[in-house]
């Protein structure tokens, strides 16, 4: 009966010190490079505001980051590409931009050359930092 407890307790001390390893390695995570965070309005219509975070890891020595901000549809084609607020409303494609908080703001309208306003739905907004990709998930809605 003694080696079946004794058993036992070696199974809760490991069960313990996994968790205890977990929790420590999610610690060790360094914080992500990019924060994407949630469009406001949202649902939104027409228009919507995408604010997102380059942290200072980014630009360590320097370093200006090339964002580009897309946004797709569902059948995953480019319909717009946002303005940077803050700037002479400059599109969001390839800019290379300094570390800190940002917002992109989409009017609405499409790339489509005829000036038309976007329909009713779930759209993408995907920016890309220096190449890695953070995508977030829009809805559309009058």
């Amino acid at each position: 009966e003694t080696p079946m407890r004794s058993v036992g307790w070696l199974g809760c001390a490991l069960v313990l010190l996994v968790g205890v390893a977990d929790a420590a390695s999610a610690q060790e995570r360094p914080p992500p490079r990019v924060d994407l965070h949630e469009n406001y309005p949202n649902p939104f219509f027409p228009s919507t505001t995408i604010p997102f975070v380059l942290n200072p890891e980014l630009c360590e020595r320097g370093h200006q980051p090339l964002v580009s901000l897309k946004i797709y549809n569902v059948l995953v084609q480019v319909v717009a590409v946002p303005v940077l607020l803050n700037s002479n409303g400059e599109r969001l494609d390839g800019l290379r931009l300094r570390c800190g908080s940002h917002e992109a703001f989409w009017d609405g309208k499409l790339l489509d050359g005829k000036n038309r306003e976007l329909t009713q739905g779930v759209y993408y907004a995907q920016l890309t930092v220096d190449g890695e990709r953070y995508t977030l998930k829009m809805i559309a809605r009058r």
